[in-house]
């Protein structure tokens, strides 16, 4: 049997967009070898060097981020603000945003470990690529409660939106069904930790970029997207960015990747700051 090896295109497309994405371990924890790093490179086509090359980049990117964002005097003041104890445990739940190797929940850890003398936060990121609020509540027990969290930020409802191409008179997921899960993940934070949620709204989208992408066959709309905000806004907790501005109004597409969905490395700051803001100077909606 030949071995594959990713051309010099697919290598670009991992560099620039899948790899990111592609965290193996979490879609399929139980498989035979999903911890062998010469596997899961082996089945993109690279080497392990290559592999592990590309992450450090990514986790490069994120630190880098961090530390321009701690140039800004309001980002010093928000950070001697935040609630949090040095040896909180905070888990990230949400989709391909918060799964991102270079997202905001990366960014957001080196922040707190870079600023906070004697930090000793437990960090879980609990993203999925693409997830719904229905597939994150059916991970929740697992991946999120069972840690036993002081904190949860929950980012989700994006993909709630997806309006499929063969059928376009509805969302893959009604908002109503949305609304309930988004209830009983409140809930559920609700039965580990007497701390309020932090809810992340789902940002807008550019809908030429989405259009173009090969990967995606349905469209988002951005009335969908600001009905599950609404939602969101009505939950208890922290708000961040209530009204989906932090990318822009309208949304700048350089705060995205080539789909025009998920945020760039300036995006994914952009949420940070926004967060960082939220947790310092908001007032928790009880």
């Amino acid at each position: 049997m030949s071995e594959h090896k990713a051309t010099d295109k697919e290598k670009e497309a991992l560099e620039k967009y899948l790899l990111q994405f592609l965290n193996l371990k979490k879609h399929f924890p139980l498989l035979p070898g999903i911890k062998n790093e010469e596997s899961i490179a082996g089945l993109m086509g690279i080497t392990v060097d290559e592999l592990q090359n590309l992450r450090s980049v990514f986790a490069e990117n994120a630190k880098e981020s961090a530390l321009e964002l701690l140039k800004e005097e309001d980002v010093l003041e928000w950070v001697d603000q935040l609630p949090f104890d040095k040896d909180d445990t905070i888990v990230a739940f949400g989709d391909s945003s918060t799964d991102d190797l270079q997202g905001w929940f990366e960014i957001f850890k080196h922040v707190l470990d870079i600023t906070i003398e004697g930090a000793d936060f437990r960090f879980i990121n609990a993203g999925l690529s693409y997830n719904t609020t229905s597939e994150a509540l059916r991970r929740m027990n697992r991946d999120v409660l069972s840690h036993e969290p002081d904190w949860v930020i929950v980012n989700l409802g994006t993909f709630d939106t997806i309006r499929p191409s063969y059928f376009k008179n509805r969302t893959l997921i009604p908002l109503s069904e949305s609304w309930e899960n988004l209830s009983t993940i409140e809930d559920a934070i609700a039965t580990v930790t007497e701390n309020p949620p932090i809810w992340i709204t789902p940002t807008p989208i550019i809908p030429g970029l989405l259009d173009e992408m090969e990967l995606f066959d349905f469209d988002i709309n951005d009335q969908d997207l600001a009905s599950v905000r609404e939602v969101i806004t009505g939950k208890k907790g922290y708000i961040v960015d209530p009204l989906g501005h932090r990318m822009g109004n309208p949304p700048e597409a350089w705060y995205f990747l080539s789909d025009g969905i998920n945020p760039s490395l300036s995006g994914h700051t952009n949420t940070v700051k926004e967060l960082l803001k939220s947790l310092a100077t908001a007032k928790v909606r009880e």
